[in-house]
């Protein structure tokens, strides 16, 4: 898929961006269950820009983050249904417990992270806002996520 790039491509697709006078926006996650929550936020997060970049955790990140039973679907699937939503321009996986270092390589226009996150908690609040770019907590969708999601199918499962 086109829109799943390495890091070194992301870079070139930026320093396009920017030739073109082009606002970037950057947000990232596992996005293990796709769930209406998500294409609202990321809905939300294109409408703020020109160019939506979403760093999407490895498997072996995932797991280090949310335990030995994640993610569900495998990054190269997650990768790939991320890549044909319409709000979503590229995917650039990464394998640590953060994308700090995706964020610093691509110095995004705007940093955004779904409502349950403080502005100031947000990974690179400080790198982006050094050089002028904005950091935003966009609303979180109540009722909408994957605790959710997945509580639901384990109580379907056990009636």
């Amino acid at each position: 898929m086109g829109r799943v790039i390495s890091l070194d491509d992301g870079l070139r697709r930026r320093y396009l961006a920017t030739k073109r006078a082009e606002r970037v926006v950057f947000t990232n996650g596992v996005f293990d269950l796709l769930h209406r929550g998500h294409l609202e936020y990321l809905s939300a997060a294109k409408a703020l820009g020109d160019i939506l970049f979403v760093g999407l955790n490895s498997d072996t990140s995932a797991r280090r983050i949310k335990g030995d039973s994640r993610p569900f679907v495998r990054e190269g699937d997650r990768g790939y249904c991320l890549a044909f939503l319409l709000p979503v321009d590229y995917v650039v996986l990464f394998d640590a417990d953060t994308p700090l270092e995706l964020i610093k390589a691509l110095k995004p226009d705007v940093l955004v992270k779904g409502g349950d996150w403080k502005v100031e908690d947000i990974v690179g609040f400080k790198e982006v806002r050094s050089y002028g770019g904005e950091v935003l907590s966009l609303p979180y969708r109540e009722g909408y996520s994957t605790t959710r999601l997945l509580e639901t199918i384990a109580a379907s499962l056990t009636k």
